[in-house]
């Protein structure tokens, strides 16, 4: 979604806010495709600071389903953005200075709603996603969700290559 900035940039410098629907129905990651199941309107407001500065903010919430990290079930993840983002659109990214943020989301007058935001989630995403605490994760031999009941695979025991690990503390205990 994109939103004309050219009333906070003339020289009015009219403030502009807006309610515009979030339109993203999947985030696209390297990792994979992430759906939508769920999002709010994005409260958009941008005003003018100084010069070609401006200060942008932006809140929604939305869900997105991730696999489980250990047993692959979808588990529905809430994000709450309240994002401001301080810019000056006269500046090239090498220009800038502490307290100004890149706006490689606004391209000449429009703000790219949707590029703001991905950004935001981008950095909201969790490192690990789990459908509960206590999940049992998939067998490593016949690949069943061990948190649906068993299987009758025999218990391959300790990775091998973590044998190092336990003779380690094998012998840090006899010490």
């Amino acid at each position: 979604m994109l939103i004309n900035l050219s009333d906070v940039l003339s020289d009015q410098h009219k403030t502009v806010e807006e309610t515009v629907p979030f339109t993203m129905d999947t985030i696209r990651l390297k990792s994979g495709n992430y759906p939508v199941v769920s999002s709010e309107p994005v409260h958009v407001r941008a005003e003018h600071v100084k010069g070609k500065e401006l200060l942008i903010t932006a809140e929604t919430s939305l869900a997105v389903m991730i696999p489980c990290d250990r047993c692959l079930e979808d588990v529905r993840y809430d994000f709450v953005l309240n994002c401001t983002r301080h810019v000056d659109i006269g500046l090239s990214d090498a220009e800038l200075t502490e307290e100004l943020d890149e706006s490689n989301f606004i391209d000449g007058y429009h703000l790219d709603v949707d590029k703001m935001l991905f950004h935001e989630i981008l950095g909201d995403w969790p490192e690990k996603v789990l459908c509960r605490e206590d999940c049992k994760g998939l067998c490593g031999v016949c690949g069943r969700n061990l948190n649906t009941g068993s299987c009758d695979c025999e218990d391959p025991g300790l990775d091998p290559r973590m044998s190092v690990v336990r003779d380690l503390f094998k012998n840090f205990k006899e010490v």
